[in-house]
């Protein structure tokens, strides 16, 4: 079960990422849920959390923000207050519905709170086109899912120094950004594989994620090789 802080991590490595084109509500977010081209700030929460292998995490699996809140009353998953990194938060806007938007709480203050959200923008706050970072009041919060994340506990970091060593789950993506010139190693194996590469478990989890979110199909094309991303 994935940690708030891996969640996190895809999120932040999902900033600066835009609809395309503008104002189609086209994403890869929504041809994964399979929405594409409707308002996509709760469906780019669930394919974070589909990402992070976290999907069981969450109450329901939805594109509406209503329909989250009220899953997360039912299964004693919504909070109201004391804001949390890794909280999903709802908002709702002066003059809208009750529930207009969603994101991903990053930090939270007395009387703000600052979230990664999908399909934000400067001057158009719940159907922007882009991933952002925004700080807003709690006087906009209706409240939030709290997902149980697995405990974070301070323990050994647990290191693979070559590619044999890694989680068979995690192997072949590994071995595709080595192939690919993403990871390198020291060179101590003319074949390549046996190469000292020293990664931690999550540095492994997280080149994983990002790898299936489509953050190394450039560098993976260039070297001959499938795109995760299709």
């Amino acid at each position: 079960m994935a940690s708030c802080k891996d969640v996190l991590e895809l999120a932040r490595g999902e900033i600066g990422y835009c609809e395309s084109p503008a104002g189609s509500n086209k994403t890869k977010y929504g041809i994964w849920f399979g929405l594409n081209g409707q308002p996509w700030c709760m469906m780019f929460l669930q394919w974070l959390f589909h990402q992070a292998d976290a999907a069981a995490l969450l109450p329901v699996k939805t594109a509406s923000c209503g329909t989250m809140m009220r899953a997360a009353q039912a299964a004693g998953l919504w909070v109201t207050g004391g804001y949390r990194p890794g909280d999903l938060v709802i908002y709702d806007f002066p003059g809208g519905a009750a529930t207009d938007h969603c994101g991903i709480v990053e930090t939270a203050e007395a009387e703000t709170l600052t979230a990664i959200e999908g399909n934000t923008a400067e001057g158009n706050d719940a159907n922007g086109g882009m991933v952002m970072r925004r700080s807003r009041s709690l006087r906009l919060v209706a409240g939030a899912v709290r997902p149980r994340y697995e405990e974070e506990e301070e323990e050994t970091v647990v290191r693979y120094a070559h590619l044999s060593d890694i989680p068979a789950k995690f192997r072949s993506v590994i071995e595709a950004l080595m192939n690919a010139g993403v990871i390198q190693g020291d060179g101590s194996d003319p074949a390549g594989n046996g190469d000292v590469i020293d990664l931690s478990h999550d540095q492994v989890r997280l080149l994983v994620f990002a790898y299936r979110g489509g953050a190394f199909d450039a560098r993976l094309k260039a070297a001959g090789l499938e795109p995760a991303v299709k």
